[in-house]
């Protein structure tokens, strides 16, 4: 899949997922794929846009690691996000390891081809 800078859009804040209830509603009652190294909740939100957080676990790492990964994270998004199907509340959950952009992008692409949630 090509994806050029041309192509994507930004990411506005009315597409995160923030709020605590509706983290743990996702972990909780959402759907799930997993890869090496990540893991993606997600379920439907009923609204005409996708929804998503970078929740990271405990012991992730010092701060500037963590801040690393939620870059690398909403960047891949940004890119992916033209190519996704719409009415989703996602979560994208990644376990310390390889924080390369290269591998993220790997990890978001067969998370969402396990989930279903790329178009065709």
């Amino acid at each position: 899949m090509q994806t050029g800078l041309s192509e994507t859009g930004r990411f506005r804040r009315n597409e995160r997922i923030k709020r605590p209830v509706e983290i743990h509603n996702l972990f909780k009652c959402g759907k799930r794929a997993s890869v090496q190294g990540a893991k993606l909740f997600y379920a439907q939100n009923h609204l005409g846009f996708n929804r998503i957080g970078f929740p990271l676990p405990r012991k992730y790492g010092s701060a500037v690691e963590r801040n690393l990964s939620k870059r690398l994270s909403r960047e891949v998004y940004r890119i992916f996000k033209t190519h996704l199907n719409t009415g989703y509340d996602m979560l994208l959950l990644v376990y310390p390891g390889n924080d390369s952009f290269h591998s993220r992008c790997d990890q978001f692409r067969a998370l969402c081809e396990k989930a279903l949630l790329l178009k065709e």
